[in-house]
């Protein structure tokens, strides 16, 4: 099973992603309430040696973000309860808060909607589909910062 791993993990992305396991381990707020979604992105970022908290709400997120203060939000816009644009906006207008990494994860692709999360604080925008690689390339630039 160890070589498959090995084996599997042979693509050029992976030395950054061997680096990371390497270094102390890092945690990342997931804010997505589709399920499906969250299991995916959950699994690519402990493979890449992140520790994942998960939240499927808008307020679930505003409160583990302020309890549990992540290194970084990976946060949905379209979201029950709050939606992703209001949670970003709360943390980035508080101060004890206000530093950590926020980036939008949305299928909202039009410019209005990448400039509202832009203005409202968000430190990167990324479209679905995603592509794993541009996603764990941006959220190790985040954490570098």
């Amino acid at each position: 099973m160890d070589s498959k791993a090995k084996d599997n993990s042979s693509c050029n992305e992976s030395e950054g992603s061997a680096v990371n396991v390497a270094q102390a381990t890092k945690r990342i707020l997931v804010v997505d309430d589709e399920r499906a979604f969250v299991v995916l992105i959950s699994k690519m970022l402990t493979t890449a040696g992140y520790e994942v908290i998960i939240a499927n709400d808008g307020q679930e997120g505003l409160d583990k973000a302020k309890s549990q203060k992540p290194d970084l939000i990976v946060l949905d816009l379209m979201l029950p309860r709050l939606n992703g644009y209001k949670v970003c906006g709360f943390l980035k207008n508080d101060t004890s808060y206000a530093k950590i990494p926020i980036i939008m994860l949305t299928s909202k692709t039009e410019a209005k909607d990448i400039e509202l999360g832009r203005e409202i604080g968000a430190d990167a925008y990324v479209t679905k589909p995603y592509k794993r690689n541009t996603l764990l390339s941006k959220i190790e630039e985040l954490l570098k910062e």
